[in-house]
Parts: C-alpha cells; sequence; structure tokens
C-alpha cells in the first residue's frame, strides 16, 4: 500500500454523485425568501466537498447539495450546507416521507464541543447560509417539499422540492450513500494523516 494518500480535492463528489433530473416531474428550487421570483427549473443535483478541516485531533468535513438549473447559462447553485453526520439521517427522512405519506420534521441538533458551529445550512434563503435547526419534509402526489419553519413560526418556507417517482427516488439514495461512503473515506484519511507525526505525513502532489 502507498504511503501517499489522495488529496482530498480529487475525490469528485460532483461527478460520481451526479444526477440527472429532466425526466422528473417538478423538480424546482425557490431560490428566494418568500417566493418572490419564480421558481427555478433543477436540470441536475449533485453532492460537493466545500471545505475539510484537522482541528483539536479531529477532522471535520462541510459539503453543499448543489443544482443546476435550465439551460447551458445557469450557474450551480448550492441548495444545502451539511457537515459530515447530516446526510444519513436526511435521507432515512426523505424515503419514509416518500414511502409513508406521512410528513418529517426533522431535528437537526448541535454538538456539545462544537456548539457555536451550525451543521446545516440554507443557500436558499442567503447566499450567506442560514443555520438550520429543523428540516420538514412534506410528501405530495408526486412531489417532496423540503421547507423550513418560517421567521413567523406558523408558516413554512419552501427550500426546493424533489420528485416523489420510484426512479428518482432510486437515484436518490444511490448517490447519497455514494456521497456518504466517500465523506468517510475521507475523513478516515485526513484522520490518519493528522495522528502521523510531525514531517511524516505526506499527500500526493495535484
Amino acid at each position: 500500500m502507498s504511503e501517499f494518500l489522495q488529496p482530498i480535492h480529487d475525490r469528485h463528489l460532483e461527478s460520481t454523485t451526479l444526477i440527472s433530473c429532466k425526466r422528473e416531474p417538478a423538480c424546482f428550487a425557490f431560490l428566494c425568501a418568500n417566493a418572490v421570483a419564480s421558481p427555478v427549473a433543477i436540470e441536475r443535483l449533485n453532492f460537493d466537498v466545500a471545505s475539510a478541516d484537522y482541528h483539536e485531533n479531529r477532522a471535520t468535513v462541510w459539503a453543499t447539495l448543489d443544482m443546476r438549473g435550465e439551460g447551458s447559462e445557469c450557474r450551480v447553485t448550492a441548495l444545502l450546507g451539511f457537515d459530515e453526520n447530516f446526510l444519513r439521517p436526511f435521507t432515512r427522512a426523505v424515503l419514509e416521507a416518500a414511502t409513508t405519506r406521512i410528513a418529517h420534521r426533522m431535528t437537526i441538533g448541535s454538538e456539545e464541543k462544537r456548539a457555536a458551529s451550525p451543521r446545516v445550512v440554507d443557500y436558499v434563503r442567503s447566499t450567506g447560509g442560514v443555520a438550520l435547526r429543523k428540516l420538514i419534509i412534506t410528501p405530495y402526489d408526486q412531489i417532496l417539499s423540503i421547507s423550513v419553519a418560517a421567521d413567523d413560526g406558523h408558516d413554512e418556507d419552501t427550500l426546493f422540492q424533489l420528485p416523489r417517482t420510484d426512479s428518482f427516488l432510486k437515484m436518490f439514495a444511490r448517490m447519497t450513500h455514494l456521497a456518504d461512503l466517500a465523506l468517510r473515506d475521507m475523513l478516515r484519511d485526513m484522520e490518519r494523516l493528522g495522528r502521523q507525526p510531525a514531517g511524516k505525513a505526506k499527500i500526493d502532489p495535484v
């Protein structure tokens, strides 16, 4: 086994997790607060790694769920940002809501040692990110609505909606599984490097 480890940015999540939504019904993002602008049709979805850090003997990763809208001119836009522990419960919540037809309210707690750091943010209502404490996944006949409680505490702001078709759910489960595996592999590599004596840890040049 080589003593060199792959650079973490060479895992190419944006390509290995890419799925097309062209043939799926009603896949939209509401890229503004309170739906002032028209929703944007989502043509493709993928995950990507935004940052990785090793601090106080702990490896952490920050990833994003990205979309590209219709048309070649539409840029890549991040919908959600999240830490390494978000994908599994989020995937489970989406699949349970889709199969049971019961709305799922996903509470996002903070870790004691990282109470000041957000675990999940949405980039739909603000490009700078808004920390989330709860996500609401609501199933309808053909779609799943991903929303958050509005500022008044009574209504909900829809961030984006996903198809509820069998074909999409299979693709979604596969893409989240691949992303979760890649993030956890990355964490293991970072922890292995972090435990090595200073000057011993090496990473292949890019």
